[in-house]
């Protein structure tokens, strides 16, 4: 997980003693693992005025295949190379393989952030 700020430790390994606590910008989340299941979505605020959709899980996704972008419907997750251990707990990243009712498909979106599924059609 990124350390949201500078580090705790100089150049030289000193430690460096924090001047103020953290800004609310700077605060980090953990991470919303998005998995196969009936859709849960939750809005949450973001920087400015701004919302973000964060898919909890979903169990559809907008597969492209060439010119046409169809809605299917998400049996598996395959490959996952962000996490081995997120193959057998089902859950979805950006960069996943995922098996859909029109084939295997990568997932070129980001569910946690997005609140959806987008994947292109993978030839094996």
């Amino acid at each position: 997980m990124k350390d949201q700020g500078r580090s705790k430790r100089k150049r030289t390994g000193g430690r460096r003693v924090r001047s103020h606590k953290k800004k609310r910008h700077q605060l980090g989340t953990e991470p919303t693992e998005t998995t196969i299941g009936e859709p849960r979505f939750r809005t949450v605020d973001a920087r400015g005025a701004d919302t973000k959709t964060r898919a909890l899980s979903t169990n559809t996704a907008q597969v492209a295949d060439g010119e046409e972008t169809v809605s299917a419907e998400i049996e598996d997750v395959v490959e996952n190379p962000s996490n081995v251990n997120y193959v057998r707990r089902n859950i979805i990243t950006k960069g996943a393989v995922i098996e859909t009712s029109t084939g295997k498909a990568r997932v070129t979106s980001r569910p946690g952030q997005s609140g959806q599924v987008s994947a292109v059609v993978i030839e094996d």
